[in-house]
């Protein structure tokens, strides 16, 4: 609500178009990544996200506060989807060596190579979905405006990630490094 007095500032055509773009990818770019990796691979987008999230970190461990925030999930989900991985035997969990409430996922072996086996057809996926059908110069262009964004919404913090360290876009670290 507004409040009294205040009036609804809403949105002009140009402002409602772009509105209007933006709910369509934000429904069904996900959809498309979640049916694709599931198909493929057998996991979720979420789940991926976790993985590639912990295989960029250092020694492939981050703590669960962290990640939820990296995987864009609260920490009840991600609780669920750790355990869904260590079931599979691609995480386990240590606890925090200084700070007793607090606990680390970790990387093993076998979730680092499902990983590195993921990764490139879901980049390629991701290329196919968003990048491919943009030009040098539109792609730059959604870059800035999704940090704009994600700034706006308290989320940045990831400008040029792939241009620091981050695996080009893959969403996983790169087995050749």
């Amino acid at each position: 609500m507004t409040g009294e007095g205040a009036s609804t500032r809403w949105l002009d055509g140009q402002e409602l178009d772009a509105w209007l773009q933006v709910a369509r990818i934000l429904s069904w770019v996900p959809a498309e990544l979640d049916a694709r990796l599931l198909r493929e691979d057998g996991i979720t987008h979420f789940e991926y996200e976790v993985l590639a999230s912990l295989s960029e970190s250092a020694d492939r461990r981050l703590r669960m506060s962290v990640l939820a925030g990296l995987a864009n999930g609260s920490l009840s989900r991600l609780s669920h989807v750790v355990r869904r991985l260590e079931q599979r035997g691609w995480v386990t969990r240590e606890r925090c060596p200084d700070d007793r409430r607090a606990t680390y996922a970790v990387l093993t072996d076998d979730g680092y190579a499902k990983v590195v086996a993921t990764a490139p057809g879901y980049v390629e996926h991701v290329r196919s979905l968003t990048i491919d059908p943009l030009d040098r110069e539109q792609i730059v262009l959604l870059a800035q405006i999704g940090q704009r964004l994600n700034d706006a919404a308290g989320r940045g913090g990831l400008a040029g990630l792939a241009g620091e360290g981050r695996a080009a876009s893959t969403g996983a670290a790169d087995p050749t490094d």
